[in-house]
């Protein structure tokens, strides 16, 4: 069946605050273009490390994550490591770091608003490559929380316990708002 004409530009079924009911069964083909529907997971941002940052013992250190590989919405700042969405909703984390030696504790934690949201820790152990050389494992974290304000701000934080300055590589922090 075909609703209109080929002269007709757009067709509307009801009006503002109606409900149009589609019976669960029923296709819906699209072969133009679809407007209004679903979303995109905007705000984005993806930001890594380029340098090795080095951390006190037992001290909360901002990751400093300072290359964007992308950011939807200019919505991380390179100069505060901070991302501010703008918009609110539910948005997903994700944090990680390595240490490049010793043992002990590592941590990985999410800011909000400058108080730890959550926070991810694990042992520092080495692995060894086969070829004779040591690394060691790093630690990762992730949540789904929530931007209740436009002015709410996330950061990511590393921390870890093993008695004197250590130095933490391969730093991520990303995110993004979760469509509902």
């Amino acid at each position: 069946m075909q609703i209109g004409s080929t002269n007709t530009s757009t067709i509307n079924i009801g009006v503002s605050g109606d409900t149009v009911n589609i019976p669960s069964g029923v296709t819906i083909a699209n072969a133009g273009t679809a407007t209004g529907f679903g979303g995109t997971n905007t705000p984005a941002f993806y930001a890594s490390s380029d340098n090795t940052l080095s951390v006190a013992n037992n001290t909360n250190t901002d990751a400093a994550c300072n290359v964007v590989a992308f950011d939807s919405n200019s919505a991380y700042s390179t100069s505060t490591f901070r991302f501010t969405p703008g918009v609110t909703g539910k948005y997903f984390f994700y944090i990680q770091t390595r240490i490049s030696e010793s043992s002990g504790r590592i941590q990985v934690a999410l800011y909000k608003n400058g108080s730890v949201l959550t926070q991810s820790s694990g042992n520092i152990e080495m692995e060894n490559s086969g070829g004779g050389n040591n690394t060691f494992t790093g630690v990762n974290g992730s949540c789904i929380t929530n931007c209740t304000s436009t002015s709410d701000y996330f950061e990511a934080f590393v921390w870890h316990k093993d008695g004197s300055t250590k130095n933490m590589t391969n730093r991520v922090f990303m995110g993004y708002r979760i469509i509902e």
